[in-house]
């Protein structure tokens, strides 16, 4: 495990390994190592330096369906599937690891590998042997998901589960048709997948059995295999490295999938929706259309969030995917070239690693920013959404702008800063997925230091110092779901140009009332901590990202009062961190 702080001299930090895994845990208030695995650990760079991995649900049911497991794997090897061929359009799509969702409820728990464990179809040819020796060869890496769920044991009419052929290879008898049953039977096809398939690079867990958690299985996992990764679809569960999100859908603007997700960073966060339009997760014969403009602006939307996208591609029996998905995939590896330094190798803007944020763009215009890791002096703002007018504002989050480009034309733009904001001239020729513009900066100014923080209200070990301790690992929490107040006290009377606040992103913003995120506040300031003026009433966004309130008094004490939250009384509020502008760049 390693710690993560954030340098505000440089506003960015890259992922480094720290000695001390219990001290971090310690921080974290996470309990034992049964209960809780590594937030950060080296066999999680592969997923931390990916922006996207392909989903590929394959199966007995693939359309026109099977029950029998030899007719299923005679008519994939008869077509001609390749392994290769998941590679090659992974690799247009910028993905850095597959996911095979074979062994699943809905496609007759086949496993497209060979085991000497009864119970489920299991082929006699290596399909995931092979495609992870083809990946690997292309620096790609391959996630297997494993079902938890027997309910659908029977589906269209046809039992999938052989309970007797697995009793007796048990010795006691084991109903596979329950859950208890079908938890001991994948169980043990977890560990036999592990000693088939050493190089396996990790397991995607759809919602979790309570015999893999008596059992104690994910240590064993960790144990067993240090490099493997684990992921759970819809919940956080603390003992994993990474908690996915699936088909989030309802906001406004669609593609913007990130005001569904409820994880703070660094914690790994995955987004997994479908690239076809319409059907199922998996090939059911149709060819669905794919929405270019929702896939890109999602895409995009998750790379700004720090969020990696598992994208689903329905592959046929013979592996290869209908011909609008191979269309798109096409379109991408063209379309994604020129543009790939603000997508690979940078973290969404606006968050824990700093830079500029993203959102509102004004008058009508809607986006994402990223910034380089290695290099905080280089960031990127992705228009998604284009503006009514020939141009973009947005918060400078107190860095100085020295050039912006057009990253696709290479053409320089005109450029001002002032109060605050960011606003890039005269644009023209705008992409109709996404334009993207190069910002060079030149440092960053202004960021008050020295600045102590004290609150009304503060739950235990969530103190007010984290407001103000320049790390994303600790924050603070009200600890009541009533009105605070944060006073930051600057030691003397100084210029306070604004507030800036990273609220944790905890919960949700597409449902206002389930978004813990301040509504109403007030600033008011004082120079002696007893008599106070108010500068400023006003109201917050529910959005996720940096926020800023424009003080413009000089004072030793800046209070925060926060008088409502977007969700009521329901909740408490929680903040990463804040901090103070003592003039704008």
């Amino acid at each position: 495990m390693f710690q993560q702080t954030r340098r505000w001299r440089a506003g960015v930090i890259a992922l480094a390994v720290a000695a001390a895994v219990s001290v971090l845990v310690a921080m974290l208030g996470f309990g034992s190592r049964q209960a809780h695995a590594d937030l950060t650990n080296p066999r999680q760079d592969f997923l931390r330096s990916s922006q996207a991995g392909v989903f590929l649900h394959w199966g007995m049911l693939t359309s026109p369906g099977y029950t029998s497991c030899t007719a299923w794997e005679n008519a994939i090897t008869g077509g001609g599937w390749s392994a290769d061929y998941w590679v090659s359009e992974a690799q247009k799509l910028r993905a850095s690891y597959l996911v095979l969702a074979s062994f699943h409820s809905k496609l007759g728990y086949g496993r497209a590998w060979p085991s000497k464990i009864p119970g489920t179809c299991s082929t006699k040819r290596d399909f995931l042997g092979e495609l992870i020796t083809a990946a690997h060869a292309k620096n790609v890496h391959v996630i297997l998901y494993m079902t938890n769920d027997a309910q659908w044991h029977n589906l269209n009419g046809h039992e999938w589960m052989d309970s007797g052929a697995y009793s007796s290879y048990k010795g006691h008898s084991v109903n596979l048709d329950t859950q208890g049953g079908f938890g001991e039977y994948s169980y043990d096809n977890f560990f036999d997948v592990m000693n088939s398939h050493p190089a396996l690079d990790g397991f995607w867990i759809d919602n979790e059995n309570a015999y893999w958690k008596s059992h104690n299985m994910y240590a064993q996992i960790y144990q067993k295999r240090p490099n493997m990764t684990l992921s759970n679809n819809n919940s956080d569960t603390p003992i994993m490295d990474m908690i996915s999100n699936e088909q989030k859908t309802g906001m406004t603007p669609g593609y913007d999938m990130p005001q569904a997700y409820f994880t703070a960073q660094p914690r790994l966060t995955e987004a997994d929706y479908k690239l076809p339009s319409k059907g199922a997760w998996w090939y059911d014969g149709s060819n669905s259309t794919v929405d270019y403009a929702l896939s890109i602006g999602r895409y995009v939307a998750n790379v700004g969030s720090s969020v990696k996208s598992l994208m689903a591609e329905t592959a046929m029996v013979n592996g290869k995917f209908p011909s609008n998905q191979v269309a798109f995939n096409n379109f991408m590896n063209g379309y994604l070239g020129p543009v790939m330094e603000s997508l690979r190798g940078v973290e969404g803007g606006g968050f824990m690693y700093g830079g500029m944020p993203g959102g509102n763009f004004g008058n009508g215009g809607y986006g994402y920013t990223t910034i380089r890791r290695t290099d905080a002096n280089v960031q990127y703002v992705h228009v998604v959404t284009k503006p009514s007018g020939s141009s973009v504002r947005l918060r400078d989050s107190g860095y100085q702008v020295s050039g912006v480009t057009n990253l696709r034309t290479g053409a320089t733009l005109s450029f001002s800063q002032a109060n605050g904001f960011l606003t890039i001239n005269g644009i023209s020729g705008w992409d109709q997925y996404d334009t993207v513009f190069k910002v060079q900066m030149s440092g960053r100014t202004g960021i008050a230091s020295g600045v102590s923080a004290s609150a009304n209200h503060s739950a235990t070990g969530h103190g007010a110092g984290n407001l103000v301790d320049k790390s994303y690992l600790n924050y603070w929490d009200s600890g009541t779901t009533g009105a605070v107040t944060i006073t930051l006290d600057q030691g003397s009377a100084k210029k306070a140009a604004y507030l800036a606040v990273n609220q944790r992103e905890w919960t949700v913003t597409q449902t206002a009332s389930a978004s813990a995120r301040i509504k109403g506040y007030k600033i008011l300031t004082s120079n002696d901590n007893s008599t106070w003026s108010t500068a400023k009433t006003g109201t917050l966004p529910n959005a996720r990202g940096a926020q800023f309130i424009d003080v413009g008094a000089t004072a030793r004490y800046i209070r925060l009062e926060v008088d409502s939250l977007y969700s009521g009384t329901s909740k408490s509020l929680r903040i990463d961190e804040l901090w103070l502008g003592s003039a704008y760049a």
